[in-house]
Order: C-alpha cells, then sequence, then structure tokens
C-alpha cells in the first residue's frame, strides 16, 4: 500500500502518524518550503469525543494534555456599549472536555511523531488523475507526476484534490473576520488583557463583534467579525495598518472607549480573513484512488469543530485502510462514517454561524 497525503495540516499529519504505526508507506507532500514558513494561527479547543479521541489513537494525547490550557474554557461575554460583563463560564476544576491548545503547538505534536524524511516540503501538488485500477496519478506543479495507491486530499479549502472528487469551490459566507492581536505582557494592555480573561471575551450588537482569546505565551489573538459583502474593502490596503484602524474605529463607533482599545492599541497590522465554506450537503460518489479529509470535504463556519474533524477523520480514514481487505475497501469504510457526520455537523454549523452574530449570548450547539 502506497498512499500520498496532500497537505501537511492536523488532519494529513494525524492520518501519516497513524499509517506509521500500521506500518503503511506514507508520504506527506507540502506546498510550503517548511514548518515554520508561516504562523500556524491561533488556539483551539479540542473536544474529549473528537479531537483529543483522536489524539488517543494517534498515541499523543499525553503530548496534548501537557501543552493544553484547561482554564482556556472561559468564556466572557460584555456588553458592547459598557464593556460590563453580561456572561461568564468558568471551567470547573478537572474539566478537560475542551481545553485550549495554540494550533501551531498541536502541529509540532504531529510533526515530530513523524518518521524522519515523511514530509516533502516545497512540493505542491497540482492535480490528480483517477486511473484504471483503482489507483491515482498525482501530478505536481513542476511538471512530474507518480502513482499512488490512495491520494488523500488534506489540502484545505481551496484544495486541488477535491477537483477530481467533486469539483465544488467554497462560496463566500457574508461573513468576514479581520484578525489582529497584541502581546498582554507590555503595560499598555493590562486593561485588555483582563477584559480578555484566561479563555475568549466577545462582545456582539447590530451583526457585529469583536472576540479576543487568549493564547500561549502572552498573545491574544483578536478578530473583528462582521457581515459584509464579499467586496466590502475594495480600495482600503490592508498593508497600510491606520487605515485599516480608522476603517475599523468607524465601524465600531459608540462602542466602550475600552473595547475599542483592542482595535486601537493591536500590535502589528490586520489580517482580512473573509469567512468560505462548502455547500451542504458536500458528497460525492465513491472515486477509486482518491479520497478528501478535513476542510477539503467539509469546510464549514469556524465554530470549533474543524480541526475536531479534521484529526478524526485522518486518524479514522488510517484506521479504516489498515484494517480493510483492501484501499478501495477502507476508502469506502471511512467515507460511510464521515460524509453523514460531516454534512449534520455542517448543518448545525450554518445554523450556529447565524448565532455567532446575532445579539444572543447562547453558544451554538457544535461550539
Amino acid at each position: 500500500m502506497k498512499i500520498a497525503i496532500i497537505g501537511a495540516g492536523l488532519g494529513g499529519l494525524a492520518c501519516a502518524r497513524v499509517l506509521q504505526l500500521h506500518d503503511i508507506d506514507v508520504t506527506v507532500f507540502e506546498q510550503e518550503p517548511s514548518a515554520d514558513a508561516r504562523p500556524q494561527g491561533g488556539t483551539l479547543d479540542l473536544h474529549a469525543d473528537t479531537g483529543q479521541a483522536a489524539m488517543r489513537t494517534a498515541g499523543l494525547h499525553e503530548r496534548f494534555r501537557a501543552l493544553a490550557r484547561p482554564e482556556g474554557q472561559e468564556m466572557r461575554a460584555v456588553d458592547p456599549k459598557t464593556a460590563e460583563l453580561v456572561m461568564h463560564e468558568v471551567p470547573a476544576d478537572g474539566d478537560e472536555f475542551r481545553p485550549e491548545i495554540d494550533r501551531g503547538q498541536l502541529r509540532d505534536i504531529l510533526l515530530d511523531s513523524l518518521a524522519p524524511g515523511t514530509i516533502r516540503w516545497d512540493r505542491p501538488a497540482e492535480s490528480v488523475t483517477p486511473l484504471s485500477g483503482g489507483t491515482a496519478l498525482l501530478h505536481f506543479a513542476d511538471g512530474s507526476a507518480e502513482t499512488f495507491d490512495l491520494v488523500v486530499g488534506a489540502d484545505g479549502a481551496w484544495s486541488r484534490v477535491r477537483d477530481a472528487v467533486t469539483g465544488t469551490k467554497p462560496g463566500y459566507s457574508g461573513v468576514t473576520f479581520v484578525e489582529f492581536g497584541l502581546d498582554d505582557s507590555d503595560v499598555r494592555h493590562q486593561a485588555l488583557s483582563a477584559l480578555a480573561g484566561e479563555g475568549t471575551m466577545v462582545a456582539k450588537i447590530g451583526g457585529q463583534a469583536l472576540f479576543a482569546q487568549r493564547n500561549s505565551n502572552g498573545h491574544i489573538r483578536c478578530y473583528a467579525v462582521f457581515h459584509a459583502a464579499e467586496d466590502w474593502h475594495a480600495g482600503l490596503d490592508f498593508e497600510d495598518t491606520e487605515a485599516v484602524r480608522s476603517h475599523l474605529l468607524d465601524r465600531y463607533a459608540g462602542w466602550d472607549e475600552n473595547l475599542l482599545g483592542f482595535l486601537r492599541d493591536n500590535d502589528g497590522g490586520f489580517v482580512h480573513r473573509p469567512l468560505y465554506v462548502l455547500p451542504v450537503p458536500h458528497e460525492w460518489a465513491p472515486v477509486p484512488g482518491v479520497t478528501l479529509l478535513g476542510d477539503a470535504a467539509h469546510l464549514m463556519p469556524p465554530l470549533g469543530v474543524g480541526a475536531n474533524l479534521a484529526l478524526l477523520d485522518g486518524t479514522e480514514l488510517a484506521t479504516a485502510l489498515a484494517t480493510g481487505s483492501s484501499v478501495d475497501d477502507g476508502v469506502r469504510a471511512y467515507e460511510r462514517v464521515m460524509l453523514p457526520r460531516s454534512i449534520e455537523t455542517a448543518r448545525a454549523c450554518a445554523e450556529g454561524l447565524v448565532h455567532l452574530l446575532a445579539d444572543s449570548y447562547e453558544r451554538p450547539a457544535v461550539a
């Protein structure tokens, strides 16, 4: 069995780890030049019944626990006009159902667990051609190609492998995120740090919100979230930090001055992250030699389930391949479970996105 995984994200790495535990030949192809080519994003909560279950399957749960932050489960909601606390959830002692961990830390755990040479960095895949006999030809951006018994698309929202399965492209959700951050060791940020608490702070009204999430190493990652047309930023240069700041301060005019401090006093610039999703349902007829996992299979709104499902997808696919009578039987067994689960969760996330910017602070069911 010769398997290629496209993408060195959480789901692809988890799949590779479990395949190697079963002595199955696997290579991960990643377009980025190295593991530290870019920041890996913010914090995520790993759920006991999905993400943590996957880490147990991968034999890495104790390494995860050593870095996890149970206190990060704290949730603070504040009034956008006064910054007064209106809802406060504090995890009970011993509560580790969804502790937080930095995405980069979790990725490092998975990277370190793989055999040397498993990942081919700076090796972007271009497309996949299913072949007669159930194998697949993987085409690389440099014009070369290689045949595998299975090509796994773990290459995220804009997956190239997905084209061989459904060809479906993500669509804009109508919601956009603007990301920024600050270092709470700076004395200027002490009041903002207190507002953020140990986990997540949210303030929202009228279809727009501010989120602040505690990361490790004294970093607070923040998001301005609002309904907007896909081209709302036309004419706004995101390289011009002060212009973006001015635009956001105007958009959030009338909010409490302490909350506006997150926008006014952030460290560094702003990053535009429009929210794209795959249609619901997103499913496909079996394609011999090719399958998908994670965002490539089920890109959803970011409500705390994406990374968890990617990890679960990866470990379940690897286990099915290791225990199935053939590659095709393993893939079919995996897809029979993964597709209905992802469709159900995607529907719940679509509903949850409505609640994300509603004035109510009720936590979405899938979060």
